[in-house]
């Protein structure tokens, strides 16, 4: 087998066509001749049957072959580059396997890099490179969290339109590697693109962001998305009801919500025994909240739980980190010391600030004390 082309230091012209030769060698059809249209015309050439070294399925060949693809394309200026941009993007999201796929993946992140940082087909490029992240299952090697993309775009961001588009597909992905509080804040990023003029248009992400936040095993504070414009722009539809349950009600509303309206939750992609379960998790923590001390018979009654599955519920509580407690199997009782709040309103606030108030009173105390013992030492070393 033909080995793959090794460039040195020549011109992207004289580098175009030893790519050119390679690719013919592999039975590309293209002519070994220089384009008299100028480097620009070789690329698109170039590009345009570059997957022929897809067939041979080395992954040296193919990632020296997009490498020098991609150092030929950074020197075109801007204004001439786009087209051959997008058709490089586009032809990599083609390529056959996960393992060439990750080759492709490669490539286009160098070419990511490449760029500069005030071009808009970063944008272009990003795009296409989570689609190859999709199909190979490597999303975790293109996408850190929300925070990062943004400083990634911070000197040429895109637009509302393609973040919408972006954050779209970003969801779909991590929804798919099993990374569901990264897609949550995927979804409410995607949501926060929306103005109150056009959070009408938003409807369907909404319903989706709302159904993927119920059905997240791990995702418990969901107040946070009725403040979002597309959701409340939901209020009155059965969704943004099923919605508010979560956010502050009981385990009793989602059971009668459910009697009236199971093939609305089904089709929601939502699953009735862990809307339950969680909605048991939720509940506990709302009794938490006002109660240090909870009787496993109240437990029982509110979570609707047979008397020999509450101290495995307990233990799960537990687990989560959700409750701090301790249970007490003989006495039947659990003793709260702190609870994370379902809701975070102005009630809460008001707690907080109590206790930082109570905390700086203290802290005072503390110190003036030290300052007595201190004076009182002071003294009696004097006198001695």
């Amino acid at each position: 087998m033909q080995g793959p082309p090794v460039f040195i230091d020549i011109t992207p012209e004289d580098q175009a066509q030893e790519l050119r030769a390679y690719l013919k060698g592999l039975g590309a059809e293209i002519s070994e001749e220089k384009s008299p249209k100028g480097i620009e015309d070789d690329l698109h050439k170039i590009i345009g049957v570059c997957d022929a070294c897809f067939r041979e399925g080395q992954e040296a060949e193919v990632e020296s072959v997009l490498v020098d693809i991609v150092s030929i394309m950074v020197l075109v200026p801007l204004e001439r580059s786009e087209n051959i941009i997008l058709a490089f993007c586009e032809k990599l999201t083609k390529a056959p396997g996960s393992k060439l796929g990750f080759v492709c993946l490669k490539a286009l992140w160098l070419l990511f890099q490449s760029l500069d940082e005030r071009s808009p087909m970063r944008y272009h490029v990003y795009y296409h490179l989570i689609i190859i992240a999709k199909a190979t299952d490597q999303v975790k090697l293109a996408f850190r969290d929300v925070d990062y993309l943004k400083q990634q775009f911070a000197s040429c961001p895109p637009s509302p339109e393609q973040l919408q588009k972006l954050y779209r597909l970003l969801h779909e992905v991590l929804l798919k590697s099993n990374q569901s509080e990264q897609a949550a804040k995927v979804m409410i990023e995607l949501l926060g693109t929306y103005t109150a003029e056009n959070a009408s248009h938003a409807r369907e992400d909404a319903i989706r962001c709302i159904a993927s936040a119920l059905a997240d095993p791990n995702t418990f504070l969901l107040d946070p998305l009725l403040s979002l414009k597309p959701v409340k722009f939901l209020e009155g539809e059965l969704i943004h009801d099923l919605l508010s349950i979560f956010v502050s009600d009981n385990l009793e509303s989602y059971m009668k919500f459910y009697k009236d309206h199971k093939e609305f939750v089904t089709s929601q992609g939502l699953n009735h025994e862990q809307n339950m379960q969680k909605m048991r998790l939720l509940s506990f923590m709302q009794l938490a909240e006002t109660n240090p001390e909870i009787s496993f018979d109240v437990i029982k009654k509110e979570l609707q739980l047979p008397a020999e599955e509450v101290e495995g519920f307990i233990i799960e509580v537990l687990k989560t980190k959700l409750v701090r407690a301790r249970m007490d199997q003989a006495m039947k009782k659990v003793y709260v010391s702190s609870t994370m709040h379902r809701t975070f309103g102005r009630a809460q606030w008001q707690q907080l600030r109590d206790l930082l108030y109570s905390w700086k009173t203290n802290i005072g105390s503390v110190q003036e004390g030290m300052k007595t013992i201190a004076a009182a030492q002071l003294e009696l070393m004097n006198q001695q």
